[in-house]
């Protein structure tokens, strides 16, 4: 690398040393792990860039253009012309992406709906407008044509703060959150060890990110079960905040593996569904908003799923012999 680039930010060198890279996509490039510099894999575009270092860039292979239609089948809430509510199940991945091109709620939802979703999410991403993580349940709507995913993006961009988007998670969690009820608003950011996980940002970096939680029934002094409503939408950002306060949700591997000891404190037969419990503990309960057409207010909510009210009963079991 010549002297003159030293101090200039990652992604724009890249830009200028790569024919036909534009910035934003050499800064995903980055994000996504597919750059080092001197061996290392770098993930944050803005890092500047030193003389005599090597930077390699490992191009993704292509994905395929289309995702296809597959008999998947889905757990239905409501439906209408406009829009469609899901009740996702813990191991559903939302749209195609790395790793994951097949066997997705979109490729489900395709199958379902025909040409009718919307395509300003991209034909990766028809008619998303909002996402659950991997091993999260719980509520998602989807937009079948533009007009509906247009209203519905605009409320989820203004976060419930003006208009009746709600959006209400119950979590699981290590340990009991020591205030009954809170707002934690540390801002979130792509961690630059991993670019799979997010991390707490401070000094300004990082994205506004706001959780209120309260606690709603506590398992002795070895767990709690909390709701957390959502002011802001980042990814991972329960698990995340929650980890924060040193009370990560139960089975969150990639937040809470430093609790994952606290399993063989449990009394039997506790310790057996808490050991084999494969998920993080995470559930979309709650889903409200206003009809992008019709202008309804619509409200929906979603029972806790099999797998957590078992762990929560083998939990309350375990405080009561305590």
């Amino acid at each position: 690398m010549p002297d003159a680039a030293a101090g200039v930010r990652l992604d724009g060198w890249l830009a200028a040393a790569v024919a036909d890279l534009g910035r934003n996509h050499a800064k995903r490039l980055i994000v996504d792990g597919h750059v080092a510099v001197g061996g290392r894999t770098i993930v944050e575009p803005k890092r500047p860039v030193k003389p005599g270092e090597t930077v390699v860039v490992q191009l993704p292979p292509a994905a395929p253009p289309t995702p296809q239609p597959e008999a998947i089948a889905l757990t239905i809430v409501y439906e209408d012309d406009d829009l469609i509510v899901i009740d996702k199940p813990a191991g559903l991945v939302v749209h195609p992406a790395a790793g994951n091109q097949t066997g997705t709620l979109v490729n489900a939802l395709i199958a379902h709906c025909g040409a009718s979703l919307s395509g300003i999410g991209g034909v990766a991403r028809p008619g998303i407008v909002h996402r659950l993580d991997k091993d999260t349940t719980g509520l998602l709507v989807v937009a079948k044509n533009d007009r509906a995913h247009r209203g519905l993006a605009k409320q989820f961009a203004d976060h419930g703060r003006t208009g009746p988007l709600e959006r209400e998670y119950v979590a699981l969690v290590w340990g009991v959150p020591p205030r009954p009820v809170g707002t934690i608003t540390l801002a979130l950011g792509r961690s630059t060890r991993s670019r799979d996980k997010i991390e707490v940002k401070r000094g300004g970096d990082g994205r506004e990110a706001i959780t209120h939680y309260r606690v709603d029934q506590r398992f002795g002094s070895v767990a709690a079960e909390v709701t957390c409503l959502l002011e802001t939408g980042r990814t991972h950002q329960i698990r995340v905040h929650m980890a924060s306060l040193g009370h990560p949700v139960i089975g969150d591997r990639a937040y809470g593996s430093g609790f994952a000891t606290k399993v063989q404190l449990l009394p039997e037969p506790a310790r057996t569904v808490a050991a084999g419990f494969s998920r993080q503990a995470l559930h979309a309960r709650a889903l409200g908003f206003e009809h992008p057409v019709t202008g309804e207010e619509l409200y929906f909510e979603s029972p806790l799923p099999a797998d957590m009210a078992r762990l929560a009963e083998a939990l309350a079991a375990a405080a009561a012999a305590f």
